[in-house]
């Protein structure tokens, strides 16, 4: 592989990362290649380390590095699942400072042009825990798209008929955002807002 073709190949690598166009992957390639070596070494052992030691938590689906997440870990937690779709909404919420249960994370969202269904995100072990750890409420917090709010109502319609109290994160988040972009104020009213299904 000439010089060429590695400075392509970097380009390539970062602009497969989420918003990262061409131009912000060219400017990424050409940081990386006035960086030391060390550093560089180092940055390549941190991106190996995390794919091989972070997993998700047995309990929530959250990304972790243990076998149960410290959020779930917290002794004292109200008995209420927040549901999110990506472990970055995880992130997201617990900056509000507003929420003191644990998660859930789909990871994904129902979306029948992508052909998920159901069974291809992570409702069942919801329905697991709502059951054996003696939970009150369900928040779905989904982003406030169709596939986030199809996904709340089928939510919904599977755990109230076991009694179950859900609500949804009130509409203070815009149609079509995304939680991880929201800011703190905006996603602590919305959760202390929500509204029953």
């Amino acid at each position: 592989m000439n010089q060429i073709d590695a400075m392509e190949r970097l380009v390539n690598e970062f602009s497969k990362l989420p918003s990262v166009g061409k131009k912000s992957a060219q400017r990424f390639a050409y940081h990386v290649l006035t960086m030391n070596e060390s550093d560089v070494r180092d940055f390549a052992d941190a991106l190996v380390a995390a794919k091989e030691r972070i997993h998700t938590c047995k309990v929530c689906a959250n990304f972790t590095d243990k076998e149960v997440c410290d959020i779930c870990a917290k002794a004292k937690k109200e008995p209420i699942i927040c549901v999110v779709k990506e472990p970055k909404d995880v992130t997201a919420l617990e900056k509000a400072h507003e929420f003191n249960g644990t998660y859930h994370v789909l990871h994904g969202v129902i979306n029948p042009l992508e052909g998920k269904g159901p069974n291809d995100i992570n409702i069942r072990s919801l329905l697991t825990r709502v059951s054996e750890e003696n939970i009150s409420e369900v928040i779905v917090a989904t982003n406030p798209d169709v596939e986030g709010e199809a996904t709340a109502m089928y939510i919904a319609n599977i755990l109230k008929p076991l009694g179950i109290k859900v609500t949804r994160i009130a509409q203070g988040i815009a149609m079509g955002s995304e939680l991880e972009y929201t800011d703190a104020v905006t996603l602590s009213k919305a959760l202390s807002s929500r509204r029953e299904m």
